[in-house]
């Protein structure tokens, strides 16, 4: 099969190393049947999930990702003042400033490298990955470390009974550099954002528009807002229409894919996605079941599911996709060079 590739300047971005983490604190189906009016067999019917993980008090976002890079960098073999930038894809930063990126950098000891964050919700790691390529196949970098992440359960109101079953934390990190000769590695990217669903699917307080007050405090605006019905309907029809579309400028369909490796955020959108390509759901990585949506920590995450089931290996073409709030959408094509 000869791929459609999109000309890149200068050279071609791969991953060649990947890292992850999550909490070793767990929070089973079984423990919401004591928090709120829920059963294990509603919440597995309708969401797939089973457990979670929770980050501990005193922790940030930025100490699984520092976590997941030493991982990654290790599984390389380099030092990490050998990283030229980092970028983290993530909606829940430590803090408001300084970046994500920033505190990550201090803690692995990545001297001399630069970075900053991309808040795209569920989206952040795909956006990040395109962003990182960009600077790979520019010529700017040649070792780029990408990281999603997300302290979900920060945000999280478990008096909500319809959302607190949906989140988890965790996250992981990968490494890009140049492709070797013979190799593709990124091939293609369908990205987009649509802010009118930003009605949708949001955390109201804490930004520039309601600072944090009590008033804010008492309406729950620094927890997680979501119309369960808006959002599943377009996450349903975007990342079908993304995946299809970075598929056929490729001329290729889901039958040709070795691997797809969606967000985690609900198995019922994930298996009407991968029906509308065509793919035998052997091919398709689900493991939402231990981990629940850890928004831009899902699709890191599931590559190491990917590799620990022997579903992903050196040569197989993988398509990446994420719906996250915005509404952002994004599917990724490239050929797995690890």
């Amino acid at each position: 099969m000869t791929l459609a590739v999109r000309p890149a300047v200068g050279r071609r971005a791969k991953i060649t190393a990947l890292g992850t983490y999550v909490p070793p604190d767990v929070l089973t189906n079984r423990d919401f049947e004591k928090m709120v009016e829920t059963s294990d067999q509603w919440i597995m019917e309708r969401t797939g999930i089973r457990e979670r993980h929770i980050l501990a008090r005193g922790q940030g976002t930025s100490d699984m990702c520092a976590e997941a890079a030493r991982r990654c960098l290790k599984q390389r073999g380099i030092a990490p003042s050998e990283v030229e930038a980092i970028l983290v894809g993530t909606v829940t930063p430590d803090m408001m400033f300084p970046s994500t990126a920033c505190l990550v950098q201090e803690k692995i000891g990545a001297k001399g490298a630069w970075g900053f964050d991309v808040s795209a919700g569920c989206s952040g790691f795909v956006f990040a990955l395109q962003a990182g390529a960009s600077l790979v196949t520019s010529g700017a970098h040649s070792k780029v470390l990408v990281i999603g992440a997300d302290a979900n359960t920060r945000m999280t109101d478990y008096t909500d009974r319809a959302t607190c079953v949906l989140f988890g934390d965790g996250g992981g990190a990968v490494l890009l550099e140049p492709c070797e000769d013979g190799e593709i590695g990124l091939i293609d990217f369908v990205h987009e954002i649509d802010g009118s669903g930003g009605v949708s699917l949001n955390l109201k307080g804490g930004g520039s528009l309601n600072p944090p007050t009590h008033e804010t405090v008492d309406k729950k605006w620094h927890y997680i807002y979501q119309d369960g019905q808006a959002v599943y309907k377009f996450a349903v029809r975007k990342m079908a229409e993304a995946t299809t579309a970075v598929l056929e400028r490729n001329g290729m369909t889901g039958k040709d894919l070795d691997v797809f490796i969606p967000h985690q955020a609900n198995k019922r959108i994930i298996t009407s996605t991968a029906d509308r390509l065509g793919m035998d759901p052997e091919r398709v990585i689900i493991n939402i079941d231990k981990y629940g949506n850890t928004s831009g920590g899902t699709i890191p995450l599931a590559m190491e599911t990917a590799i620990e089931e022997g579903k992903l290996k050196k040569g197989d073409l993988v398509l990446l996709a994420a719906v996250g709030a915005g509404f952002t959408v994004g599917a990724s094509l490239l050929r797995w060079e690890m």
